[in-house]
């Protein structure tokens, strides 16, 4: 795995996109912190839904350096669910300025998925996570064989699919909290 690791890692320091396995499906990643990168991932998408892409990080050490209004809540809830959830905390700051929406929130979310974890460990920033399909069609639910050839042909390393673990073949799901602990779930 390590091999892996530190070819997905040069990759991303270089301000390349890869094709990863996650704890939910299969991702399209970058350096949260390259707008040109990040840019990158919205043209492959063909996404027009800019600002909608979250974030992978390590632990919730490194979620408070890049949201700083993030209420001692949502890390209670994050620490005690049970499958993926993806938190929408106010206060984004440190990540590319074409990832934040408008009211200045970020997507967040710590995998539980070995892969994901020593991937950020060694790479120590946040790393892009969005559904590895053109904006409007269907995620691929069941690993890399459901990903499309104009995917795989647009990313610079995909990354070899025997690291895929046990994904639970759905997105998460995704609850927004305000800076004083109001709650909105998002997707179930």
């Amino acid at each position: 795995m390590e091999k892996e690791i530190l070819r997905a890692v040069e990759v991303l320091r270089n301000g390349g996109i890869i094709l990863y396995p996650t704890d939910t499906v299969w991702g399209i990643g970058c350096d949260a912190t390259n707008a040109e990168a990040v840019e990158r991932i919205y043209a492959l998408k063909r996404s027009e839904h800019k600002h909608s892409m979250l974030v992978l990080c390590r632990d919730a050490d490194m979620i408070v350096r890049y949201v700083n209004k993030a209420p001692g809540i949502a890390f209670e809830v994050m620490e005690f669910s049970e499958k993926p959830l993806t938190l929408i905390l106010e206060g984004a700051v440190g990540v590319a300025a074409n990832l934040i929406p408008e009211e200045g929130t970020l997507g967040v979310r710590v995998p539980r998925h070995e892969f994901c974890h020593q991937l950020l460990r060694k790479f120590g920033k946040p790393i892009v996570s969005t559904s590895a399909n053109i904006s409007g069609e269907a995620t691929p639910l069941k690993g890399l064989g459901e990903v499309s050839r104009e995917i795989i042909d647009g990313v610079d390393y995909v990354v070899n699919p025997r690291f895929q673990g046990k994904p639970t073949c759905k997105p998460s799901s995704i609850i927004a909290f305000g800076e004083r602990g109001e709650v909105k779930i998002i997707r179930q």
